[in-house]
């Protein structure tokens, strides 16, 4: 068997990366929003489904020879993984002087929304769907950013920043779910039964 042959029996691995990082996101923005607390149901989530998923997704993505699957599933993999260390990391005796600062933790946001707006573009020839998950995971970090430079003002009574900032991470969120959930609908009744707006 020829390896072209080999390689169009692969299944396709992104609705799992989306729904990896589709999953983990909605979960991490109910914190943000005040509907969940910050605890080890996230960091969980964060380390399995929203890491090692998309990890094992970005390296099947590059067996596949798709470069943008590559750096995107296993960037947001590796993401997750960091962003979980930087919230536990300070609890061990041995970094408890390496907490993050509010300008360290902006600054961080703001090279990952530097990163989606780059990726973004990869997106102009694919679909409609991905191209809002992407645009909205850039408005996301840059909101992340602002929320760590102004120390999360009170926008309205108990209603802060960061809650404006878990309501768009919801959507971007929700938004991979759908697609991820999309691709895997479409492919088994290979027809549309959700639609993802190709470009072409």
């Amino acid at each position: 068997m020829s390896n072209d042959n080999l390689l169009t029996k692969l299944a396709n691995p992104a609705p799992l990366g989306l729904l990896g990082f589709g999953l983990t996101t909605v979960l991490l923005n109910l914190v943000n929003a005040g509907v969940i607390p910050l605890d080890s149901v996230v960091l969980a989530m964060g380390i399995a489904y929203g890491g090692i998923a998309q990890i094992i997704v970005g390296a099947m993505e590059f067996k596949k020879g798709n470069t943008f699957g590559t750096v995107a599933f296993l960037s947001y993999g590796l993401f997750w993984w960091s962003l979980v260390m930087i919230l536990l990391l300070p609890q061990f005796p041995e970094f408890a002087g390496f907490a993050p600062s509010a300008s360290s933790l902006a600054a961080y946001f703001i090279m990952w929304g530097i990163f989606t707006f780059g990726m973004f573009f990869g997106t102009l020839k694919a679909n409609r769907a991905l191209q809002f998950v992407f645009g909205s995971l850039f408005i996301l970090f840059f909101m992340l950013a602002i929320r760590e430079i102004t120390k999360n003002p009170v926008i309205s009574g108990s209603i802060t920043f960061n809650t404006f900032t878990g309501i768009v991470g919801i959507i971007c969120g929700a938004s991979a779910v759908y697609l991820g959930i999309a691709e895997v609908l479409n492919e088994v009744h290979h027809k549309t039964i959700l639609p993802i707006f190709p470009t072409s």
